[in-house]
């Protein structure tokens, strides 16, 4: 049977999906919490937070707030064996790297810093050579596109009131440094020129979850010599597409895809 051109969503389970990604984000809520958050009605959020209880989807604390219960650590170990970060984002690397002839790397958050996990780069002679697990500050360098869009609380801290030069470009001050991160969530993406190296230029563009936190970001670093303004136009395009279509693959919405 094919299916064409029709909605077949059931509404009160989307409802009951928002509600439990509302108890994930922020654990121990009551029903009145809830239902701001969610927008729904404290009866509806009582009869599908009922519902979920009894399937253990859910579970009630002490001070009648609820959090996720066992059945979802079941599946949160299910979906992490079936769901792979990296598995999901070497075809889009292999396929950018190819595009841009330029090396591609995905970089995570871990701790403060951003941490290499996968890289993809050309066969030409010279290139930008990446080393899986190597660390990079998040404040300096394209990897702001990762800090751009943490908690506030995660910026403060990451973000040193003296901020060491690695280069001549390194942002010179915390101010300079936070505008820049402004800019970046508005444009959706981050271009450094030798912030950290030099004579190298790099773009970087977020991945969103489903729930819209940014846990990585892709990466194309390429020596400056040979970026001129219209080459890095198109790194820029393919970017922040390849960056959508990872966001994509982890269950993000493309509608909702602001990149």
């Amino acid at each position: 049977m094919v299916l064409e051109n029709k909605n077949y969503s059931v509404n009160s389970v989307g409802k009951a999906f928002d509600l439990l990604m509302a108890v994930a984000r922020k654990p121990d809520s009551g029903i009145t919490d809830l239902a701001k958050s969610t927008g729904m009605t404290k009866s509806r959020v009582f009869r599908l937070l009922h519902t979920m209880e009894q399937c253990r989807v859910v579970a009630r604390v002490e001070n009648n707030g609820y959090r996720l219960g066992t059945a979802m650590l079941v599946m949160g170990i299910t979906a992490n064996s079936q769901i792979d970060l990296v598995k999901l984002a070497d075809p889009i690397l292999e396929e950018l790297c190819q595009r841009v002839n330029e090396t591609v790397q995905l970089r995570i958050l871990d701790g403060n810093e951003a941490l290499c996990v996968a890289k993809c780069e050309p066969s030409r002679d010279l290139r930008v050579h990446a080393i899986v697990g190597r660390r990079r500050p998040l404040y300096a360098g394209s990897m702001k596109a990762l800090l751009a869009f943490q908690s506030q609380e995660m910026i403060e801290r990451c973000v040193p009131s003296k901020p060491e030069r690695f280069t001549q470009n390194t942002p010179r001050s915390r101010g300079n440094i936070l505008s820049e991160l402004t800019k970046i969530r508005q444009q959706m993406y981050c271009i450094s020129r030798g912030e950290v190296s030099e004579q190298l230029v790099s773009v970087a563009a977020p991945v969103f979850t489903m729930d819209g936190t940014v846990i990585a970001a892709l990466n194309v670093a390429a020596p400056a010599f040979r970026t001129h303004d219209s080459e890095l136009e198109h790194i820029i395009r393919l970017v922040t597409s390849s960056a959508e279509r990872l966001s994509v693959g982890l269950g993000r919405k493309k509608e909702e895809s602001t990149i």
